[in-house]
């Protein structure tokens, strides 16, 4: 009796012991494939024959520290608080096609197992088409994965669509770029990766209309230069946005608010209604600045190489020692047609030594930390 007690617990034992090894195992091919099926929310049939008159991209970045806390006192996080608004605007949108990238922070199932970090939505005619996750790691430059998903869903070129690409997230780095991710540290990103990704979701006969840019401090010369020929308008902010992010309201319903097909005008009001959100949010300096590219390409020739400079002679100094200042402040850029092109809605920071400061030139330069006297 005992013995047989002895075996039929060690069978137990097996077979359990059996039953996590053949999970453990599905979830360790699982976590190494390299494609995951889309779920499909809507059949491809059923979205319907009409092409999109819109075509809008938004990538947001969470792989960093993007926690903050709301007047109430809860904890929030910035990028889920945009994705759940770039959701809300591709629903509202029966004309458009809306592409989401959510980049995440690398976590790991069973504490063993990578799970997939970036998660993508398609929604058409107001619909969710597919949604997949991918990985950010697998592919030799940073954003490969986002592009090649860019060209299997969108039928933007197609249907000759209006097109806006939209970037949420932290700074992107000038030089440098390393630990822009926090799952890893080791590999850079700079705004070349993203002017990179916007030539490869462009052809050599198409730009986006609009690029916004809803980051600290990349309104300088350099980003805008290296953005311009992607893109007719850029929308960007030289100051510091602390994680209040453009209000994307005029995005919703594009078949009302852009039915004329005014750009600059919607440029210019998308910019505004962002600039009145901050100013409501933050005490600190707010800028929000519309470049039209065409016409203040000259400009940007003319400082080009005196940015560039700059930015190479600041490169080994410490972070410490640096800061951002208004481009205006500076002779070398200080030129006519500075202001060519471009729409400023700006207010001076509610305290501190620049809050009678009257205007912003809408470009952001680096500089040495001024000295002080003891």
């Amino acid at each position: 009796m005992h013995n047989r007690s002895f075996t039929r617990a060690t069978l137990a034992s097996v077979t359990l012991f059996g039953g996590v090894v053949c999970v453990t195992f599905a979830l360790f091919l699982a976590s190494c494939s390299s494609l995951q099926p889309a779920h499909r929310a809507t059949p491809l049939g059923d979205v319907g024959d009409c092409p999109p008159r819109y075509s809008i991209v938004c990538l947001i970045h969470g792989d960093g520290s993007y926690l903050y806390h709301d007047s109430q006192g809860r904890a929030l996080r910035a990028d889920e608080q945009i994705l759940a608004e770039a959701k809300t605007v591709a629903e509202q949108n029966p004309q458009a096609e809306v592409l989401i990238f959510h980049q995440t922070r690398k976590r790991h199932l069973l504490l063993f197992f990578p799970r997939r970090d970036g998660t993508f939505y398609y929604y058409r005619s107001g619909r969710l088409f597919a949604q997949e996750s991918y990985w950010r790691d697998r592919s030799p430059s940073r954003l490969d994965p986002e592009v090649e998903l860019y060209h299997r869903y969108s039928i933007a070129e197609r249907s000759h669509a209006i097109r806006f690409f939209l970037y949420f997230g932290h700074e992107i780095p000038e030089f440098g770029g390393a630990d822009y991710d926090a799952s890893y540290p080791d590999r850079t990103f700079t705004i070349n990766d993203l002017a990179n990704c916007l030539h490869s979701m462009n052809s050599d006969s198409t730009k986006f209309d609009l690029a916004v840019l809803a980051t600290c401090y990349n309104g300088t010369p350099r980003t805008i230069f290296t953005i311009a020929p992607y893109a007719r308008y850029i929308i960007a902010s030289p100051e510091n946005l602390h994680l209040s992010y453009f209000d994307l309201q005029p995005f919703k319903r594009l078949d009302i608010g852009l039915q004329d097909g005014d750009l600059s005008s919607f440029a210019k009001e998308f910019a505004h209604q962002a600039f009145d959100r901050l100013t409501e949010e933050v005490q600190t300096a707010v800028t929000v600045a519309v470049y039209d590219v065409d016409r203040l390409r000259e400009y940007l020739q003319s400082v080009q190489s005196v940015y560039d400079s700059a930015l190479t002679a600041l490169q080994g100094e410490p972070p410490a020692s640096l800061e951002h200042c208004d481009c205006a402040e500076d002779s070398a850029y200080a030129l006519p047609g500075m202001n060519a092109g471009l729409e400023i809605f700006y207010r001076p920071p509610l305290f501190g030594r620049l809050k009678h400061k009257p205007s912003h030139s809408g470009w952001e330069c680096w500089r040495r930390v001024p000295r002080t006297s003891d």
